[in-house]
C-alpha cells in the first residue's frame, strides 16, 4: 500500500508540549482533508495518510503548504518481515532507471533480526544481485532507497519532499496583521502564521482616494494566505474623513507618521475587539520613512500591545523571493493605491519627534473620528472552502 509518510521536523523538539502540537497539526489536516477519503495514522514521531491514488496531486499540495510538516515522503508500508520487505524494494527499483543507489535503514524495532547497517547491506546485495547494470555508490548515488524497520509495519520510500515546517496553526494565540496591497505584509502574515498564529486582518481604505480594486486587492491576498490555515477575518476601516483630518491639520512631512500613529491605535482597539494579542505588519527597517527606527519608535509609542515585524531585518529581495513562493506577489504589484501611498508627501520626514506630533495630535478632534472607524469597521470572512468566496459579518 503506497501512502504520504508525514515527518514532523521541529515538533519533535517539544518534549513534553509534543502531544499537543501533534494534535493540533492532526486537527488542522482533518479540516483540510475532510473532502477526501483519507485516512490519518498518527503516532508521536511521525503520521502517514492512506488515500486513494485519484487524489494523490490535490493531497500533496495540501500537505506541503502545512504548516508543522517539515517533510514528506510518498513511502510503501508493508509488513515487517525479510521477505515482504525484500520483495517490495525489488518491485520499486524494478520500475526505476538508476545506475547508482545506495539503500539506507533506519531501525525503530530493536528486535528485528538485524541491524540498520546489516539490513542495508543485505538488500543492496538483493538490489545487485537481481537488477543488472548497477552498482552501489553510498556519496552521490542516483537513487537512495530508505528503510524504515518499525515493530509492524515498515516503510519504504526513495523520495524526500520538503514541506513549510514551522508551527500548526492555533498553537499561539491569534494576532491582527495589518494588510496593505504592498508585497511586505502577506509576507509578514505568512511567517506569522508558520510559528503558530491565528490571523485576523485589518485594511485601512479611504474611498473614493482609494479604489474597490484596491480592496479587491486586498481580499484576494486574504484568500493566498488563508490556504494556510481554515478562516481570516478581515476588517475593512472606513479611514477617509480621518486621513483627510490628518493632510488639513497636520505639517506635511509628518502626515505618513501621523496616518500610523492612528492606524496603530485603530488595530489596537481592533485586536482588543476580536481578542487578538499582538500586531502584526510588514514594516522592513529603512525600507521607507516610516520605517527607520525612530519613525518606528516614535509610531509605536501610541500602543502598548505587543508589535511583531517578521520581514524586519530582511532586504526588499528576500521578501520578494518569498511573496512569489507563496504566491501573492503578482497581485502586491498590481497598480491599485492604498492609505500609504495614495498622498505621500515629497519629503516625508524620516527622524520624526514626538513632541511635534503630540502638539498636532492635540490641535484636531481625532479621538471621535477614531471611535467612527472602530465603530464602522465591517468584516468579512475567508473562507479556505472552495466554493466560498466569503462572507460579509456586517
Amino acid at each position: 500500500m503506497r501512502v504520504i509518510l508525514i515527518k514532523y521536523g521541529e515538533l519533535t523538539t517539544k518534549k513534553g508540549n509534543r502531544h499537543f502540537f501533534i494534535k493540533k497539526l492532526t486537527e488542522n489536516l482533518r479540516h483540510k482533508l475532510k473532502n477526501y477519503a483519507v485516512k490519518i495514522v498518527v503516532d508521536r514521531s511521525r503520521m502517514y495518510l492512506e488515500f486513494l491514488d485519484s487524489d494523490l496531486e490535490r493531497l500533496e499540495s495540501i500537505v506541503q503548504n502545512t504548516f508543522g510538516i517539515y517533510k514528506y515522503h510518498l513511502a510503501y508500508m508493508v509488513n515487517t518481515n525479510h521477505d515482504t520487505i525484500k520483495e517490495e524494494i525489488l518491485k520499486i527499483a524494478r520500475e526505476k532507471v538508476f545506475q547508482t543507489f545506495k539503500v539506507e535503514v533506519k531501525r525503530s524495532d530493536k528486535n528485528f533480526l538485524y541491524s540498520s547497517l546489516e539490513y542495508a547491506s543485505l538488500l543492496g546485495g538483493v538490489i545487485l544481485k537481481n537488477i543488472d547494470g548497477v552498482r552501489v555508490d553510498v556519496h552521490h548515488p542516483e537513487v537512495t532507497f530508505t528503510v524504515e524497520v518499525r515493530e509492524k509495519m515498515s516503510y519504504i520510500y526513495t523520495n524526500s519532499i520538503k514541506a513549510v515546517g514551522g508551527y500548526p496553526v492555533g498553537t499561539q494565540e491569534k494576532g491582527m496583521l495589518m494588510l496593505s496591497g504592498g508585497i511586505d505584509s502577506p509576507v509578514s502574515g505568512y511567517l506569522a502564521m508558520k510559528r503558530g498564529m491565528r490571523l485576523d486582518a485589518v485594511y485601512f481604505e479611504a474611498i473614493p482616494h482609494t479604489s474597490l480594486e484596491a480592496r479587491n486587492k486586498v481580499i484576494d491576498l486574504t484568500k493566498k494566505l488563508v490556504q494556510y490555515t481554515d478562516c481570516i477575518h478581515l476588517h475593512i476601516v472606513p479611514f477617509t474623513a480621518l486621513q483627510e483630518a490628518i493632510y488639513k491639520n497636520c505639517r506635511s512631512e509628518y502626515c505618513i507618521t501621523m496616518m500610523r500613529r492612528m492606524m496603530y491605535r485603530i488595530t489596537s482597539l481592533l485586536a482588543e475587539k476580536n481578542k487578538a494579542l499582538v500586531i502584526v505588519n510588514g514594516e522592513s527597517i529603512g525600507q521607507v520613512a516610516s520605517q527607520t527606527l525612530v519613525s518606528m519608535n516614535v509610531i509605536n509609542s501610541v500602543t502598548n500591545m505587543p508589535v511583531i515585524r517578521p520581514v524586519a531585518c530582511l532586504d526588499k529581495l528576500e521578501i520578494i523571493d518569498i511573496a512569489k513562493k507563496i504566491d501573492t506577489y503578482d497581485i502586491s504589484i498590481l497598480p491599485y493605491e492604498d492609505c500609504c501611498t495614495v498622498f505621500v508627501p515629497k519629503h516625508p520626514v524620516i527622524h520624526p519627534h514626538l513632541d511635534i506630533c503630540l502638539k498636532m495630535e492635540s490641535e484636531f478632534s481625532f479621538d471621535e473620528l477614531i471611535e467612527q472607524c472602530v465603530e464602522n469597521t465591517f468584516t468579512l470572512k475567508i473562507s479556505d472552502e472552495e466554493d466560498d468566496e466569503y462572507q460579509d459579518l456586517l
